[in-house]
């Protein structure tokens, strides 16, 4: 009987002592894409413009950053993790690059209801960082006129380089792709409009 008291004592400080270490496991950094703060036009807008909320490959609906280990192993991190789902994330900052590329155009989230909007959908294939200290965004976008017909179909493939190592030049260079990625869909965009 003692030495089942000792041995169930041994066990109490033991699971107790795990417990404990358990506990101190520190909790995930999380991250913000930055600079998607929806800045107001300067002027009236001549032209409307809904913005879908963008379709993610799957791999890419998911809590922490993904990083490609190489040409075929991917990576979701679980001690760096988006701290709102990257999808909202990409359509506000969409928006926001979108309003400053275009200050003819009200870009507004396609919950909107306006009959002679355009609407553009976007797909994200890649949102990533990559081995070779790249951020890497691509994927399809469409432009539809206000019934549904399809005006636009293009792609966007973009990378930046890290400045540095670690997950916070990791999330600075993907913003800075989907930059990128807006630049080009809002050239195109701009073109157009200046032809109708």
């Amino acid at each position: 009987m003692r030495y089942q008291l000792i041995y169930l004592s041994a066990l109490l400080v033991s699971m107790l002592g795990l417990a404990a270490c358990a506990s101190s496991v520190s909790p995930p950094s999380r991250y913000m894409l930055p600079g998607d703060d929806v800045a107001q036009p300067n002027q009236t807008p001549e032209y409307t413009l809904l913005l879908r909320a963008p379709r993610l490959a799957h791999y890419l609906d998911v809590e922490g950053i993904v990083m490609q280990l190489d040409d075929i192993t991917l990576h979701e991190a679980r001690e760096h993790q988006w701290a709102e789902s990257l999808g909202r994330q990409l359509e506000r900052g969409m928006r926001a690059r979108l309003t400053q590329q275009l200050p003819s155009t009200q870009v507004l989230r396609e919950e909107a209801s306006h009959s002679q909007a355009l609407t553009l959908r976007l797909e994200v294939d890649r949102f990533q960082g990559r081995h070779d200290g790249y951020a890497v965004v691509s994927g399809q976008w469409q432009l539809r006129d206000p019934q549904g017909q399809l005006l636009r179909l293009d792609s966007f493939d973009t990378q930046t380089e890290l400045q540095s190592d670690g997950y916070p030049a990791l999330v600075r260079a993907l913003a800075v792709s989907w930059d990128k990625a807006a630049e080009q869909i809002a050239q195109t965009i701009r073109q157009l409009q200046n032809k109708s």
